[in-house]
This record gives structure tokens, sequence and C-alpha cells, in this order.
């Protein structure tokens, strides 16, 4: 049943969030169905309160999450609300995690930066707003890379992520990746947009002024697409959609309707050239602090997080987003107009043959050799690139086998 928190006004949150803490607010309202009131919450943010603190943890973990709260945290669902229950629940209680959210102790650009720092011992954003201080991850944006969010999940679950993923990272940025939401970027018109026809290839939006993130990879196919790419901070993304600075942003669906930006877009331009994956790491020191066995829960409840991004935002995306064809009446989209501008498989390849690395490797050869080299000399396009399609090219998100992809 979706969610309905309009009965709670942002003061009565605070109010239950400063009596027993963010953590146990945000994990009682997870549990929560339909329509909330405040008496629920508080109820529930009680209960879950007293559970979290009957006895001393072993381990308190800062986990900074950049700017998720309540509201977006039922739009995306990326996981975090389930991992955080479920390892303490898993622990019983010797793991207690702090979780400071909506921009407080780090937001997208700077939170594996804390991380890194010791400031907090684990994070969520996106991979591409954290390359910036992890630049190994832009390993995940080569364009075109990934042809479906299916085959995105089947390769983070997959044995091989490690050696050619999770193990470089770790060694050179000193970060544990964990779990990650997927979808794949497309781009995000503007107002300017609204009364034109629905875009239906990627040449009729050439020359246009498009937001990017901290990846160099992403920066590299929207020039090779001539989409102009103009580097912003996410958190003024809105502003300059609003004001008409930037045509229009790359970024995925659900990104879109958890940030407000809903209400200034009017097409989504379903390209799916490169990753959208806000995803979550730890500091690799602070789990090596941890006792074996609580490692081991930290794996545990990291899978079961990837799983629960894996089932629950594919259906966010439909029921709470409206990122569909047809689209639902009631989601976030169709509230506000905006259109889906799913293209034609023929359209999409159009627009690979114009930037990825397989048709124009000349671009591509300065990171892709700095990128094999931070690897220990894997090819890691083609390595991905291999994997991403061992599943049929059509197969359902949903569809993807879950694995404990540390037991390789």
């Amino acid at each position: 049943m979706k969610q309905d928190l309009s009965g709670i006004s942002r003061r009565d949150f605070l109010r239950v969030t400063k009596r027993f803490g963010m953590s146990s607010t945000l994990l009682a309202l997870g549990g929560l169905t339909g329509v909330v009131t405040l008496p629920q919450l508080a109820k529930a943010a009680e209960s879950t309160y007293e559970k979290r603190w009957n006895k001393e943890a072993r381990h308190t973990l800062r986990y900074g999450a950049a700017g998720f709260n309540l509201r977006n945290l039922m739009i995306e669902r990326n996981g975090i609300l389930e991992f955080v229950r479920d390892l303490e629940e898993r622990t019983d209680g010797e793991i207690r995690i702090e979780f400071i959210g909506d921009n407080q102790i780090c937001g997208q650009l700077d939170c594996v930066s804390k991380t890194q720092e010791g400031i907090v011992d684990l994070y969520s954003a996106s991979t591409q707003n954290s390359a910036g201080g992890a630049p190994y991850l832009n390993v995940l944006d080569y364009a075109y890379m990934f042809p479906s969010r299916a085959a995105q999940y089947h390769f983070f679950y997959n044995p091989e992520s490690n050696a050619i993923f999770r193990e470089p990272l770790e060694r050179m940025h000193g970060i544990k990746f964990l779990f990650t939401h997927c979808e794949l970027r497309g781009i995000m018109l503007g107002n300017t947009w609204r009364d034109r026809p629905t875009v239906t290839s990627v040449t009729e939006i050439a020359g246009t002024r498009n937001r990017v993130t901290g990846t160099q990879l992403g920066r590299i196919a929207m020039e090779l697409m001539n989409l102009n790419p103009t580097p912003i901070a996410w958190e003024e993304t809105l502003d300059g959609l609003r004001q008409g600075l930037i045509d229009g942003a790359e970024t995925w669906a659900s990104a879109v309707a958890y940030a407000n930006m809903s209400p200034v877009v009017s097409q989504c331009i379903d390209l799916r050239f490169f990753c959208g994956t806000e995803h979550t790491a730890m500091s690799a020191s602070s789990f090596d602090k941890l006792e074996g066995d609580l490692q081991d829960a930290v794996m545990e409840s990291s899978y079961l997080g990837q799983i629960a991004a894996q089932y629950a935002n594919e259906a966010a995306l439909v029921n709470t987003v409206g990122f569909s064809d047809p689209q639902k009446e009631g989601t976030i989209f169709a509230e506000h107009g905006v259109r889906n501008a799913f293209l034609t498989a023929e359209a999409r390849r159009e627009a690979e043959e114009m930037c990825s690395p397989e048709f124009v490797p000349g671009p591509w050869e300065q990171w892709r050799e700095r990128i094999n080299g931070w690897a220990g000399g894997i090819d890691t396009y083609t390595e991905i690139h291999r994997i991403a399609r061992e599943i049929p090219e059509d197969m359902l998100a949903e569809n993807v086998e879950p694995r404990r992809w540390w037991r390789g």
C-alpha cells in the first residue's frame, strides 16, 4: 500500500525526531503504510527507540545519507532503511546506526570524502557525484556499457564484480562498496520544452545545454552527442532548470521525483546512456575494525539492502514516480505533466553509435587506459560490457537472480 504522509508537517516530524532521534523515526516510518498520522508515527518511533536502545551497542556507526529524508526515501527506494533495520536486528543491537540525512553532515559531492576522512562510517550518494573523491567510480560510466537496469543488477550481484570493481575501489580509495539502486540516465528537459513535441531522437536536442554530474566519462558521452555538459551541483540543478540557465539535466527518473524537480521538468528522455546508481558504501577501515561475525552481518544486510532496492524501486518507478507507458494516474510525473520520452531501440542505437567506446573509441582511450591501470591491467570496459550481456536483453530487472557477490 502506498504511504501517505500529507497529514504530518515538517514541524511535527522534527518534533518526533527530536524526542526519539532521526534513525528511530525513519526506521519506524519505513514500517508504516497507508495514511500515516502523527500519533501513529510517534508511537511507532517510541517503540523502535526502546527496541534499539535496550542494550549498549558494541559499535555505533555514523551514516551520512546526503539529502535523504522521510519523503524521498519513499520515492527512490534505494534499500537504505531496509539495510539499517536489518543490520541492527541481525546483530541484536551490537551495531547501532546513527542516520544523518537532509545534507546535515554531508551532501552528494562530499559524502565520500567525509567517509574517507573518518567523519562518517557509511554514506549514500550517487556514484557519479562521488567520483570526484573516488575517481575509480568512473569505471561504471562508459557510455552504453549497460543496456538495461537488469544488466546493472546482474553485474552488481556477479562475483566477477569484485575483481573488476569492488577491490580496486577499496584499494585505491578506502571505500567498501555495499549495494546500490540501479537506473540509467537520460536527459530531463525543462519547461521550455513543455509545448514542443515529445522527443524521439537525441539529434532533436543537439545543441541544448545540460547539467552534468562529477563523472568525467559522462561528460565525454554528452560532448559526443552535442549535449553541452555543464557542471552544476545537484543542489543547484532545480534552480538552474527553473530559471532557464540550462535546457535540461542528465539524471534518472526517480531522482527528478524525489528532488522536487517534477514541476520544472517537461520531458524525461529515456536515453539510458550511463549509470544512475545511488549507492551505499562503508569506510574500509571502519569495516575492518568490526569483529568477524559483525563483518558477516554487514555483508548479509547489504545483500538484503540490494534485494530491497531491486524490487522496491522497480515498483516505485511505476506506482510512485510515473516512469511507465501508459503512465499511472496519481503518480508524481502524472500530477506535474512530465512526459516520458521512451525512445525506440533504433533511436537508442543511434545515440550509442554516436558516443560509446565500441563505436567511437578515440575519446575514451585516455580514461580507459587510466582506469585499466588502476584495475591492475583488467580491460574494464570489455569485461563489464560482457557481463552486462550475459542475460537476455529484454529481461525485467525484477527477474534478475540475487547472488551473494562476495562468495565468488
